[in-house]
């Protein structure tokens, strides 16, 4: 299979790779001369490994299976370590379809393209959902523990990576069912963790229906939230903090199929004070028709300005599913123009492409992921978007 391009502006599809027909892609990164590709699940495929010394040709060296009723979807690479996630899967059914495997898998990487598994922490309940680490002491995940309602947030201590050990753990008061706690917040709403960047002491989470927690985490055993903002989105996914900008870049993810979900975009916001943030605008939407395609349309990943990767407090990378990958300009944090994108031609058996995840390398390169069929694309920037960077 070779998917190409449908439409762009910026961006040029330099290689693509169908994951040997496993193209059920999720969270992409780059270390080095390798790319680490985790697997959305349907396809029972885990983890996928390449050698893209020559990012032109992609190399798949090894592909691992996930464990049964289990997806291994996320991934994050430092300090000479590769960690992966066990979640249950499906995880939304109520009833599991089988015995899973829950936690955190720790791998060695003094061969980058043969990982050598050296820990695993284990998780009760449904396991760990998304994973962000940097290298250093913390790892910083979101779980869903049993006796809590749904996902929470949780500090995971690395400084003996053989033997990860939790650190601290915050969570939504009415989350833990077992304690008696009960919610307080509107039927039908759900509030979950998903994930937070951090900036120094202060962790910026998405919490779903709940939109933006603010955490003060210098003291990693009792997080504490110290603010807090809504704008009405749903799926509130990932807070990115602009390096010396005191704004965030959040994206509410679109989790419904078309046509006509629930509109979700990316949203500006004022972090000044990181008490009392401040709702400013939403980032344009692309232009076309895409509300009527029968598959998701609307945000889910940024590029998350990682150590070694390409980092910028003005360009803005994103999914947007159907719509392929958006590209922002926040010179003017009052006027955010997109700058660039891409969409793939629909992969086969699909309906429409499904841009999943992407990271930017600090080559400039762009590994975009599709979350059924399409597998994983590499697209070079041009024009004013490689001037911009």
């Amino acid at each position: 299979m070779n998917v190409k391009t449908a439409e762009a502006k910026g961006l040029r599809l330099l290689a693509h790779h169908d994951l040997a027909g496993k193209g059920d892609g999720m969270q992409v990164m780059r270390h080095e001369d390798v790319v680490y590709v985790g697997h959305a699940g349907t396809s029972r495929a885990g983890t996928s490994i390449l050698d893209v010394s020559d990012p032109r040709h992609p190399k798949l060296v090894d592909q691992w299976a996930a464990p049964d009723h289990t997806h291994t979807h996320k991934v994050q690479v430092a300090d000479g370590l590769l960690l992966i996630n066990h979640e249950r899967f499906p995880y939304r059914p109520a009833a599991p379809l089988g015995p899973h495997s829950a936690g955190l898998a720790v791998y060695d990487l003094a061969d980058p393209l043969a990982p050598r598994q050296i820990a695993f922490w284990q998780s009760s309940g449904k396991g760990v959902h998304r994973i962000v680490w940097e290298g250093g002491r913390f790892a910083y995940v979101s779980v869903t523990p049993d006796g809590f309602t749904d996902r929470i947030w949780m500090i995971l201590d690395l400084s003996d990576p053989h033997h990860p050990v939790e650190a601290g753990r915050w969570w939504w008061p009415g989350q833990w069912a077992a304690a008696g706690e009960q919610p307080k917040w509107p039927a039908g709403q759900r509030h979950a963790a998903h994930h937070a960047l951090l900036d120094g002491n202060l962790a910026y989470l998405g919490y779903d229906d709940a939109n933006l927690v603010v955490l003060d985490i210098a003291a990693p055993s009792s997080p504490r939230a110290i603010g807090f903002c809504r704008w009405g989105g749903g799926a509130t996914h990932t807070c990115l903090p602009l390096p010396g900008r005191n704004l965030l870049v959040v994206t509410d993810e679109q989790q419904h199929d078309g046509p006509w979900a629930p509109a979700r975009r990316i949203h500006l916001i004022d972090v000044l004070d990181p008490a009392n943030p401040r709702y400013l605008r939403a980032l344009p939407e692309p232009k076309g028709d895409f509300t009527g395609l029968p598959l998701r349309y609307g945000p889910h990943c940024l590029h998350e300005n990682r150590q070694g990767s390409f980092q910028s407090g003005r360009l803005i990378f994103a999914t947007y599913f159907s719509a392929g990958v958006r590209v922002y300009d926040l010179e003017d944090p009052g006027r955010p123009r997109e700058i660039a994108h891409w969409i793939s031609q629909t992969p086969p058996g699909q309906a429409a492409p499904q841009a999943n995840d992407l990271f930017v390398d600090r080559d400039g390169l762009v590994w975009v992921t599709d979350r059924m069929e399409g597998g994983l694309f590499v697209l070079e920037p041009e024009g004013e978007l490689a001037a911009l960077m």
